[in-house]
């Protein structure tokens, strides 16, 4: 798959040694569940259970309709060769690299899979990744990060571990994440990549999530963390092209195409000029409609 064939508007944590939240989020209209092994599996003892646990759940088919990400330790935890060992699965899309700094972070994990991928039979590349880019550091390097590896499809916002690298305070307008989810979504977007917002801290606030994720799509992003089932259908709604502007889209490229064979310069759409940039937007736009609709289709 390319890399803008993945459709990501919701990436669903779901902790890994907890078997009724599993079943739950298989259950769920998520694009992606990021089964966790990290921050929510917790004492240490548990992170034995979460690999066997989703090991188990993977190989029954429990989640075939979605993408799947484990989301493992990082390089200094000492856990990640148990991590990518044990998780390394068919069923198993990539994983999502938690507190990248550098692409140096990311080098040295894709060359980690590189080689579980060769021990286990797995064709080279097989596992992607998504970087989670919750460091000041790996902010500043996000490009970097993106260009480290052909596997990388999208980097994510963590802004809660961002803010505390920061010795920032996360305020309620969200002035102290704004230039780094702008960085984010721009180093994405320069590098062909997906970039994913981060999660909305509070859960049961739609109202706040709805403001959030219109900021979100005007920066760029395609998609973002989510931590409850409830914030789904805001971030599809509005990760999603409507109707409309598919059919708009549609009607941009008739217009043009109609133009260009009467040898006009430019065509014109309710009263504004179609040029090279909209045409490429409106491409896009009908591309992404079918995406969705493919994955609507599954889900029926």
């Amino acid at each position: 798959m390319r890399k803008n064939d993945y459709l990501l508007r919701s990436m669903m944590f779901v902790p890994g040694h907890n078997e009724r939240l599993l079943v739950s989020a298989s259950k769920s209209k998520a694009d992606a569940l990021i089964l966790d092994v990290e921050d929510s599996v917790l004492p240490v003892s548990n992170k034995q259970i979460a690999r066997e646990t989703i090991i188990e759940k993977v190989n029954s088919g429990l989640f075939k309709n979605y993408h799947v990400f484990p989301r493992i330790n990082d390089r200094e935890s000492g856990f990640l060769l148990k991590d990518v060992s044990a998780l390394t699965l068919e069923g198993v899309t990539g994983f999502v690299y938690p507190k990248a700094f550098t692409g140096q972070d990311i080098y040295f994990f894709d060359k980690l899979l590189e080689t579980v991928e060769a021990e286990k039979g797995f064709p080279p590349g097989k596992f992607k990744i998504v970087p989670l880019i919750e460091t000041t550091a790996a902010v500043l390097n996000a490009q970097e990060i993106c260009l480290a590896s052909e596997r990388v499809i999208a980097i994510a916002y963590g802004c809660e571990d961002y803010i505390s690298h920061l010795e920032g305070v996360h305020d309620e307008e969200g002035k102290s994440l704004f230039v780094a989810r702008a960085m984010i979504a721009m180093a994405a977007r320069a590098t062909g990549v997906i970039p994913i917002d981060t999660v909305h801290i509070h859960v049961h606030d739609l109202a706040d999530l709805e403001s959030n994720v219109k900021l979100a799509r005007t920066l760029g992003f395609e998609g973002m963390l989510i931590l409850h089932p409830k914030e789904i259908e805001i971030a599809h709604r509005y990760f999603s092209p409507s109707e409309k502007e598919v059919e708009d889209a549609k009607e941009m490229l008739r217009l043009a195409k109609e133009a260009e064979k009467q040898n006009k310069g430019v065509a014109v759409m309710n009263g504004k000029f179609i040029g090279p940039p909209m045409v490429l937007t409106a491409k896009k736009t009908i591309e992404r409609g079918q995406l969705v609709r493919n994955k609507d289709h599954k889900d029926e």
